[in-house]
């Protein structure tokens, strides 16, 4: 298995990009099956790595803060003639742990050891504000 990591780039958090996805199906150009995408211009070369359990996780004010899970890949065509890959992706965002990232252009491959853990809260708890679950990862507690 392997995952990309992306710059999201129009949106500076995790609720930003939950509201263009939802603006993108209230306007009608969602997919039909209810699955989210990102449109690039490469097709992965590790296409059975992704498909098997792979995410994308989104970079937002120079974190990751997030990761949707892949569902498909998809190439077409421009109508220009150029070639495209659409990554299709459940809806569900998924908070991590924030963990710093420098700016970089297109997609990259993230090792899964290299991936930030999910920000999950226990037994009813709510998640910890950022800053504090940078810090506590930061100690190696979360």
């Amino acid at each position: 298995m392997i995952h990309l990591i992306k710059l999201s780039v129009g949106t500076s958090s995790i609720e930003g990009l939950a509201s263009y996805r939802a603006a993108l199906v209230q306007s009608g150009l969602g997919r039909a099956d209810g699955y989210a995408w990102h449109r690039t211009r490469m097709m992965p070369k590790r296409q059975a790595e992704l498909l098997d359990g792979g995410s994308i996780y989104w970079v937002f004010g120079g974190k990751i803060q997030c990761r949707q899970r892949i569902v498909g890949l998809e190439a077409g065509t421009q109508p220009d003639g150029r070639p495209f890959c659409d990554i299709v992706m459940d809806q569900e965002l998924i908070a991590t742990v924030p963990q710093p990232k420098r700016p970089f252009q297109g997609w990259r491959y993230l090792k899964p050891e290299d991936a930030p853990n999910d920000l999950v809260a226990h037994d009813g708890e709510e998640k910890p504000p950022e800053e504090m679950a940078q810090a506590l990862a930061e100690l190696g507690l979360i």
